[in-house]
């Protein structure tokens, strides 16, 4: 960009490329969809909601290829919306296209379909256009820790939606929802079905005393919200709830809570329930809940979806509920897609750079909790869904050196006996590898407890 004159600006996160943008008045800003501090989707709505900005072309980039994505972006008020990885000259045709440079002269291999309206200017900008690149890449490094006890209970282990009955009894039916503790510290993953059975537990187990507990939100789809309005510790005064998760793609994490309580879908509203409960939306990537170190990563799943990764002294558990593996989502893209139109060796790279970086936020875990919801199979009728393939997430588990994996977010069609077979697929798998990895297909009710020798 400086080589063909333009004046360059950039920011290391999306509050810090706001701040810029708001000081320099750029013409354009490119910025990546998922970055920490505040992702594109609330750059692009802080961006609309500023006078200062007006007429401010916002292209957004992502190497994330789900149409929800891209319909999201542009609801926020993105112009343009960009796949990656791209090229210099992919780049510059979509500034083209928002009336912000000359068409490129150079013939462009792969074009990305843009699903923004061109831009109508009869002149392009002088060469002093400002632009702001907003970015972030994650390299996470893992820490081995070894002194205190923690545990892991699984609540509800089901995607998509609950299942009752007989033939899924054994694994269990409720959506996702899993228990950590760690000495006083209470952490729940995910307030899925599961939650409300967890209410009751933890109701008897207290009894008068009060409770405080932390609740991570992974993403707000309904599999992974809806069962806390039946959660009971929320209707006791004495308990105080921590709701922590990060902003969706379309709006505020305590709007989307408050708003499946609303009438005419439910009877108490969110400020109706008598518990302390707070709600904050997280900005940063790693923090702390009382001795556990958490850190967080986006995933490959439509909307704003994270994975937890839990540090104490004694255990790491990751946490990883719905993600989809890019390289064989790219190997099995049907002909028309974009992910189609970017095959070939420099999406191959970028693919297994994501997927790399994946592995290292896993490295080392004790125990990997992961989506794992169709067999190579069905997988490849669910391609671009946002969810794992077994035979992938066996791979990156024993890449990463995981101690024990759990198979997640069983498929809702999918019986007991369907989940074992996967199950003793899986373990095959691991066999022929010969591998200690231990993997189950995770279970309601089932407890995995740490004393600092597990690993």
């Amino acid at each position: 960009l400086k080589s063909n004159g333009w004046e360059v600006y950039c920011a290391e996160n999306g509050v810090k490329g706001l701040e810029v943008a708001q000081s320099v008045a750029p013409d354009v800003v490119i910025c990546d969809l998922m970055m920490p501090k505040a992702n594109g989707f609330q750059f692009c709505r802080s961006a609309r909601q500023d006078e200062l900005l007006n007429g401010l072309k916002i292209l957004v980039t992502s190497g994330r290829d789900f149409q929800s994505d891209r319909n999201s972006a542009f609801e926020a008020g993105a112009d343009a919306y960009l796949l990656k990885p791209f090229n210099e000259a992919e780049l510059f045709m979509s500034l083209s296209r928002l009336g912000m440079c000359e068409e490129p002269v150079a013939s462009v291999e792969s074009q990305v379909p843009d699903n923004s309206e061109p831009s109508s200017v009869s002149q392009p900008p002088s060469n002093k256009s400002k632009f702001v690149g907003s970015s972030y890449s994650e390299d996470s490094e893992s820490n081995q820790s070894a002194s205190a006890s923690v545990w892991v209970r699984f609540w509800g282990v089901r995607g998509s939606i609950p299942t009752p009955g007989s033939d899924t009894a054994f694994y269990g039916g409720n959506t996702s929802c899993v228990e950590f503790r760690s000495g006083k510290d209470l952490i729940i993953l995910d307030s899925g079905s599961g939650i409300r059975p967890l209410g009751a537990k933890l109701r008897q187990e207290y009894g008068d005393d009060p409770i405080e507990m932390t609740l991570l939100i992974s993403h707000t789809h309904w599999d992974h919200i809806q069962g806390f309005p039946f959660f009971q510790p929320a209707y006791d005064p004495r308990n105080k709830i921590q709701v922590l998760g990060y902003e969706g793609s379309r709006q505020g994490l305590k709007a989307t809570l408050t708003g499946q309580m609303e009438s005419p879908y439910f009877p108490i509203g969110m400020t109706e329930m008598p518990g302390s409960i707070s709600i904050r939306e997280l900005s940063d990537l790693e923090f702390q809940i009382g001795s556990v170190t958490v850190k967080a990563r986006f995933l490959n799943h439509p909307g704003v979806c994270v994975g937890y990764r839990l540090e104490t002294d004694v255990s790491t558990v990751v946490y990883i509920p719905d993600n989809e593996m890019f390289t064989r989502r790219l190997s099995l893209a049907p002909s028309g897609s974009n992910t189609k139109v970017h095959s070939g060796e420099k999406s191959l790279e970028y693919a297994l750079d994501q997927e790399s970086k994946l592995r290292s936020f896993i490295y080392g875990a004790d125990v990997l909790i992961m989506d794992a919801q169709y067999d190579a199979e069905e997988y490849a009728a669910h391609v671009g869904w946002g969810h794992g393939c077994l035979d992938d997430v066996v791979e990156t588990a024993l890449k990463a050196n995981v101690g024990k994996l759990f198979l997640f977010h069983h498929d809702p069609s999918h019986n007991d006996l369907k989940i074992q077979s996967m199950e003793e697929h899986a373990r095959y798998l691991v066999r022929k590898q010969r591998s200690p990895m231990e993997v189950h297909a995770a279970r309601e009710g089932v407890i995995t407890e740490f004393d600092g020798s597990s690993k």
